[in-house]
Order: structure tokens, then C-alpha cells, then sequence
């Protein structure tokens, strides 16, 4: 990928992340990376993050991720790299049992 080029990143957190203020730290480390998309608690106790922008930009998030804020424990960062559809205006946090997009 070329410098600046978009893309969609989709992970799923494992470890101690739910309670912990997990979600409101990617809300505030994507806003501060100007990205778009969601992240959610999901009910086998990992976190969904769904986020679109520039591939440098979504690579220093994953970075954030797989560290967590302090009270988290990461264990594993699935992450899936596809292509980027716009379809955001923002970044926010959606409910667990969400259906995806």
C-alpha cells in the first residue's frame, strides 16, 4: 500500500477487556487518529473494533490495541485488513449483540 491509501482494519481483542474501559479508549484513540467505524463488547467476552482510514493511521491504532488501556489485560488481537468503503462519518461505540455493519 501506498502511503495515505485507505483501508478497513476489523480485529477482535481477547484477554481482559471488558469492565475496563477498554471501549472508551479506542472511541478516544481513533477520534485522535481522525478514524471512522465502531467498537463493541461482545458476548463471549472480547471486544469487535470495525475502523476506516488511512493504512498508517490504522496501524498505529492496532499498535494501541494490542497494548490496551493499563487496567486491560490483551491477550490476542485477531486482525483482518480489507478494503476501505467510506461508510462512517465518525467513530463510536455500539451495544453488545450487535449485527456487524
Amino acid at each position: 500500500m501506498t502511503r495515505g491509501e485507505m483501508a478497513r482494519l476489523e480485529a477482535r481483542v481477547s484477554g481482559r477487556v471488558h469492565g475496563v474501559g477498554y471501549r472508551y479508549s479506542v472511541v478516544q484513540w481513533a477520534e485522535r487518529l481522525g478514524l471512522t467505524g465502531w467498537v463493541a463488547n461482545e458476548q463471549n467476552g472480547s471486544v469487535t473494533v470495525v475502523a476506516e482510514g488511512p493504512r498508517e493511521d490504522l496501524d498505529a491504532l492496532l499498535e494501541r490495541l494490542r497494548e490496551g488501556p493499563p487496567s486491560a489485560v490483551v491477550e490476542y488481537v485477531a486482525e483482518d485488513w480489507l478494503a476501505y468503503t467510506g461508510r462512517w462519518g465518525s467513530f463510536g461505540i455500539r451495544s453488545a449483540g450487535h449485527r456487524g455493519d
